[in-house]
């Protein structure tokens, strides 16, 4: 645990409910945990509420989304795809030589059971197009649903599918979803993310059909 916590992870969109629960996850795993918000004190605020809903203070911090990034090793994504791109644009010089992990997929909100695909084919394409070759983006924890996370201390039913085309950081990236609980596949190269982003309408269909909330992935007859 002490080697993680020479690690900083920034999780830009931390306030929300995926990111929130992410981030209690990895700082129970022994690392160092910058929450981001376009607001540094709203940061603040979902960061005391986080630490008090774990008992003990100062565990996560906050700070506006630049400040954030720069503090960190490696950057988680997880904002609504509608603000992707500017918050993008605006972290942008503080992503050179580093790894983004992106969360987000894109949902029609008018028809979020039915798969579509955003002009870039994914978010997570879109995102490595925006940054460019500097910044390497791998697509993971879009099949999660936010209500498992925000216990840290629930078990979660589903397994996580990681896309990327550089193998170094794929590694890292299933690095924190082993870290979050979960077990992570290598689900090949980041165009790859069209599917297992798509389909996180399908289980957003499921879960209204069967009347559930939970609904998630599981990878069958894989010894690892």
């Amino acid at each position: 645990m002490s080697n993680n916590l020479l690690l900083t992870l920034a999780v830009i969109g931390g306030t929300g409910a995926e990111g929130s629960g992410l981030a209690m996850r990895w700082v129970r795993s022994g690392y160092r945990v910058v929450i981001g918000s376009r607001s540094a004190q709203k940061a603040a605020e979902r960061c005391a509420e986080l630490n008090q809903q774990m008992g003990e203070p100062g565990l996560i911090s906050g700070a506006e989304n630049s400040a954030a990034a720069k503090s960190a090793d490696l950057i988680v994504l997880a904002v609504p795809y509608g603000a992707q791109k500017d918050i993008l644009e605006s972290i942008r010089p503080e992503l050179n030589g580093k790894i983004l992990i992106n969360v987000g997929a894109w949902i029609n909100p008018e028809r979020p059971a039915t798969v579509e695909l955003p002009p870039g084919l994914s978010s997570s394409l879109e995102a490595q197009e925006q940054l460019g070759a500097d910044v390497r983006v791998v697509a993971a924890f879009q099949n999660v649903s936010a209500e498992y996370l925000s216990d840290p201390e629930r078990e979660i039913d589903c397994d996580v599918l990681v896309c990327g085309d550089d193998a170094e950081a794929k590694v890292s990236a299933m690095r924190m979803v082993e870290a979050a609980g979960m077990t992570a596949y290598d689900a090949g190269p980041l165009k790859n993310s069209i599917v297992v982003e798509g389909f996180t309408s399908i289980l957003v269909g499921i879960n209204k059909r069967y009347h559930a909330r939970l609904a998630g992935i599981r990878i069958t007859g894989v010894s690892l």
